[in-house]
């Protein structure tokens, strides 16, 4: 049975899909205020009670980053000093995941930092979907449900059958990610191999499996520039392949992007709505998580098991 006291509350990052959340288990969106003064310090306040309640605060740390991450912090404090039961942090995007380890001298680890702060702020629980790396759940002292987009993804895949389908990774750390979609949609299995020129440049320079007059399927966590998707579309292409969609679970895109994708490599861009999203009239498909995580929060709340809602279990 639901617990009366469940209260959900948004940031400003993404406030559409914690409506649609509400909406979809049928909760309604928490009374906050959440804003600026005018020197651009965050100001958060809950106008309702909230003591010995079970509260999910949701904010994706998207761009503007360091703004989302500090609102989300503060929304955790407010909470805390409400004297709240338990604070769970949904973070459909988890910004600074890709800052995962030291892969040069004098650098940070970044995501172990966020989620430092995340537990000094005083959140008990984490909620996130599709974190660039699975080790970042080892960051925290406290539990993470980890949730994929894939059930969002397969629904509508299944509607774009076809007798040639090949999954492919647009690099080697993504194989794991393909090989499961592969595993689940029936389809080969293929990987193109990328030079990283520098931050926003990608040359591919090799393709691994069977393309030529094939629907390929490019799978990913995350883009922003879309370097690597459509260096790897172009490579597919110029291998016969016969169509290009690819499924990213955040697309956060920059100027860089569209102006690549506008080069029509990509045949379809299929994604949800972890961050918002402007299509700009591009061929790109949104696909909502909102049911999924409302599930979830429900479930979370109920003690119930959440791992179930997944046919991956893992990437």
């Amino acid at each position: 049975m639901r617990d009366t006291k469940l209260k959900i509350f948004s940031g400003s990052s993404n406030r559409p899909l914690a409506e649609e959340i509400c909406q979809s288990i049928g909760v309604p969106l928490g009374d906050a205020t959440v804003t600026c003064f005018p020197d651009g310090e965050s100001f958060v306040k809950i106008n309702e009670n909230i003591r010995g309640a079970d509260c999910y605060f949701i904010q994706s740390t998207c761009p503007p980053t360091n703004h989302h991450l500090m609102e989300l912090l503060i929304m955790i404090d407010a909470a805390k000093r409400a004297s709240t039961q338990r604070i769970t942090a949904v973070i459909p995007f988890y910004g600074y995941a890709r800052q995962d380890r030291k892969d040069q001298p004098r650098v940070p680890i970044t995501a172990k930092l966020v989620a430092n702060l995340l537990m000094s702020a005083g959140a008990n629980r984490v909620l996130a979907m599709d974190l660039h790396s699975q080790q970042i759940q080892g960051f925290f002292d406290i539990p993470v449900d980890h949730h994929f987009a894939s059930p969002v993804f397969f629904q509508y895949l299944a509607t774009k059958r076809s007798n040639n389908l090949v999954v492919f990774s647009p690099d080697v750390g993504g194989m794991k990610m393909a090989s499961a979609y592969a595993d689940i949609l029936g389809a080969t299995l293929g990987l193109v191999a990328k030079k990283r020129v520098n931050a926003n440049t990608v040359e591919a320079i090799n393709v691994v499996g069977e393309v030529e007059g094939c629907d390929v399927l490019l799978v990913d966590d995350i883009t922003e520039t879309a370097g690597t998707l459509t260096a790897a579309a172009k490579i597919l292409k110029d291998h016969g392949a016969r169509s290009i969609r690819a499924a990213v679970s955040h697309c956060v895109l920059n100027e860089v992007a569209y102006e690549r994708l506008k080069g029509g490599l990509i045949d379809e861009l299929i994604t949800t709505n972890s961050v918002p999203i402007d299509t700009r009239g591009l061929p790109i498909t949104v696909l909502s998580i909102a049911p999924l995580l409302g599930e979830a929060i429900l479930r979370i709340n109920t003690n119930e098991s959440v791992t179930s809602l997944f046919k991956i279990k893992g990437f």
